[in-house]
């Protein structure tokens, strides 16, 4: 079973908790905070999905803050790390596809659950696709991390 990674600050909680009673049905879902709706910023929760990738602990991770905007913001910061937000299925597998994304950040006060847990599967059940077009955009995207990471 795939492991994903799935995390929140205090506005996409409550979205964090129905994602994981679904997404357990299918991947092995591991949580990394927060646990409760009392205030906690999203670049910690980041730093925690970041290091889990990183470490090869799982390929995928979820991302939820009010908006997406800020937990998306943080997730990039941290080498290895294609994070974007997706409000919709197409994104969510075309940044898979092309882009080899392994962060998807919504917004908790943006989409609903039943939206949510769509955009999620597509994303989770999407493959990268390994054209030379994509491997040469992604080879000077790294190469863009090193420089400045």
């Amino acid at each position: 079973m795939d492991k994903i990674i799935i995390g929140a600050d205090h506005r996409g909680f409550n979205l964090k908790e129905n994602l994981k009673k679904t997404l357990g049905n299918s991947f092995s879902v591991i949580d990394v905070g927060t646990n409760s709706d009392k205030p906690v910023d999203y670049p910690d929760i980041a730093e925690l999905i970041a290091a889990k990738i990183q470490s090869g602990e799982a390929n995928k991770g979820v991302l939820l803050c009010g908006s997406g905007v800020g937990a998306c913001v943080a997730a990039n910061k941290f080498k290895g790390i294609r994070a974007a937000i997706c409000h919709d299925t197409f994104s969510a597998h075309q940044g898979v596809e092309d882009d080899d994304m392994n962060v998807i950040c919504l917004g908790g006060g943006i989409v609903g659950p039943s939206l949510a847990e769509e955009i999620i599967n597509t994303f989770l059940n999407a493959k990268f696709k390994p054209e030379e077009r994509y491997i040469r955009r992604l080879e000077k995207i790294k190469r863009i991390e090193d420089k400045n990471l």
